[in-house]
């Protein structure tokens, strides 16, 4: 067997062994895939962007409502706000 020759079979089997590794769900490092499709990976983008939206939301609300407590429990802060909620009914 010449040299053009064996290198032709060595691409020939590595081709096929590609072919095989894709029809059989391995990744390129040898681990088998988990057969997620484009589809379900576009949703998995999208749930994740999802949560993170959601992440900021609750911190959003978290510090409204820290807001709302220190106004609720400091005395002197709700009546000056009483105060002033009822200077701009008078106007």
């Amino acid at each position: 067997m010449n040299p053009p020759e064996f290198i032709l079979i060595i691409v020939l089997a590595g081709m096929g062994l590609s072919a095989w590794k894709i029809k059989h769900g391995y990744g390129r490092y040898g681990r088998r895939d988990r057969g997620y499709d484009v589809e379900q990976a576009e949703r998995l983008a999208q749930s994740s962007a999802r949560e993170k939206e959601l992440q900021r939301e609750v911190e959003d609300l978290r510090e409204r409502v820290k807001v709302l407590e220190r106004i609720a429990t400091d005395d002197r802060g709700s009546r000056l706000l009483a105060d002033e909620i009822d200077k701009l009914r008078d106007k």
